[in-house]
Parts: C-alpha cells; structure tokens; sequence
C-alpha cells in the first residue's frame, strides 16, 4: 500500500497519482517511457538502480506510460520519448529528452541539488 514511500522503488502511476504525488513529495523524477522506444528499454535499469541508490534517497521515482497519459501526450508535441521531468514542490524544475545514462544522472544531480524553498 505505501511502496511508493521506499526510496528503492521505481512507482508506475498515471496522470492522477502524478499530479497527488508531485504535491505529496518535495522532489520528485519522473520517466515518461513510450512502447517500441529501444532507448526507452536501455534507460530502464539505470532508472531503477538510480532509485535505489542512497544518494538520490529523498526522491521519489516514477514511471508513466507515454501514450496512456494525457499530459505526456501534449508533451510528446514538443519532446521524443524517453522524456524525464524534475519536479520540486509540486513544479516543473526541468523537464528533457534524455538518449544516455550521463544525461539522466546529470538530470538527476541538479534536482538533488536544489534547495527548496521555505516559506
């Protein structure tokens, strides 16, 4: 019921449950995965030994399904997937194709990095 709240778990949800856990969590990455998508396939266990790595513990890892999603949708107008987006206190932080492993763990740094803001 709460594996969404191990760091060591990569959570598949959909547009609600992005929206609720964007909001519950502080910081939060996000894979947007398409089928047929070989980049998509060679990014995945990165993706998930990211999550279970203790130096991104206090983010939340999820995966939403592409074309099953309205709001990868409209973002695939712009963007090929693999597309990852950063979210920190409920926002958009950074949002970008990403075709290697570097890209996604750079993507990753900066948003571990971030200090959120107090208010």
């Amino acid at each position: 019921m709460f594996d969404f709240l191990r760091k060591d778990v990569v959570l598949d949800t959909d547009d609600a449950g992005l929206r609720r856990l964007t909001h519950e969590r502080l910081k939060v990455f996000t894979k947007f995965t398409a089928d047929n998508c070989p980049v998509c396939e060679m990014l995945g266990p990165s993706f998930a030994r990211f999550a279970d790595d203790e130096a991104y513990e206090g983010i939340l890892f999820l995966r939403l399904d592409a074309d099953q999603s309205p709001v990868a949708r409209q973002l695939m107008n712009e963007r090929a997937a693999p597309f990852f987006v950063s979210y920190c206190q409920g926002r958009v932080v950074e949002c970008d194709t990403r075709h290697t492993e570097a890209d996604v763990e750079a993507q990753l740094a900066r948003l571990r990095a971030l200090m959120p803001h107090t208010a």
